[in-house]
């Protein structure tokens, strides 16, 4: 069977989902499952902060449509150094469709091209990784 070899370029902004998949193990190892995603999302912004990771928390993107903004409004969990769309989830029954399509959703309304959906109701943290 071939071996095959990645480049950066088959997996854009590896260096900054790394640190982010690392700080989410990091705060699952001392967390553990169980806890609602507020407090998850609240460890996240603690490790950026002391980590001094640029970051947006909730962040809201506008649905543009012909000539006019729509009236709903999609907030992202995190939005990391600008470029990452990073959801928070702590669901028993693991990562859905609709948390795909959810990702999805925001990586058309943003300038960001690569989401992170983790997963923490699991004794093992759950990770998918979306481009767009």
């Amino acid at each position: 069977m071939e071996k095959r070899h990645f480049s950066n370029s088959d997996f854009p902004l590896q260096g900054e989902t790394d640190l982010i998949i690392r700080t989410a193990i990091d705060i699952h190892k001392n967390l553990g499952p169980g806890f609602l995603e507020i407090v998850y999302k609240d460890a996240f912004e603690y490790e950026f902060k002391i980590d001094e990771i640029f970051y947006e928390r909730e962040k809201e993107y506008l649905i543009h449509y012909k000539d006019t903004i729509l009236p709903h409004k999609f907030y992202a969990d995190f939005v990391v150094f600008e470029k990452v769309i990073v959801e928070i989830k702590a669901k028993q029954g693991g990562i859905a469709e609709e948390d795909y399509a959810q990702t999805i959703n925001y990586l058309k309304c943003s300038d960001c091209k690569i989401g992170l959906i983790l997963n923490f109701a699991k004794m093992k943290l759950e990770i998918k990784r979306v481009a767009y």
